[in-house]
């Protein structure tokens, strides 16, 4: 629980921080407010793949212990490494962009292979998910589909 903590943590710093870097960035290089930049894209991305979305998954970790799975800790490092590559992409685009240089389809790849990463790492939680929900049905902890109508109509 502590590594997804951390990640959120260190996700949320990272978001605030590329907000600020694409206001001054864009400012200092006089680039038109409003214009089209991905700088700005980094920011939300960051806040929430990496800040919002680990939460979650932390709440789910409490509840349904994720990390029992084998699929968790690949769920973690895939999904981790997709929000750090397309973040990273999109504030190279972005930077380019607003010194006016022209992107290449080399960052264009590199942000499809995050995004690729990131579509496998949430795979990878449901199937987590899903295994853990089976686990706790089994346990009793989960009540059966049947009892939560029959409990809805009484």
């Amino acid at each position: 629980m502590r590594k997804l903590y951390y990640a959120a943590f260190a996700y949320m710093i990272a978001g605030v921080a590329s907000g600020l870097f694409y206001r001054e960035f864009t400012k200092l290089n006089d680039f038109p407010e409003g214009g089209s930049t991905q700088l700005g894209l980094a920011h939300t991305h960051l806040l929430t793949l990496g800040f919002v979305v680990l939460l979650i998954v932390l709440v789910l970790e409490k509840v349904f212990t994720l990390s029992a799975s084998k699929l968790f800790g690949w769920f973690f490092w895939v999904y981790n490494a997709g929000v750090v590559l397309t973040s990273a992409m999109l504030i190279w685009h972005g930077s380019l962009t607003v010194l006016g240089q022209e992107s290449s389809k080399m960052i264009a790849g590199i942000a499809g292979t995050g995004h690729i990463l990131l579509t496998a790492g949430m795979v990878l939680l449901f199937l987590a998910l899903g295994t853990a929900l089976r686990r706790a049905e089994r346990a009793g902890k989960g009540m059966p589909a049947a009892e939560l109508a029959g409990s809805a109509q009484s």
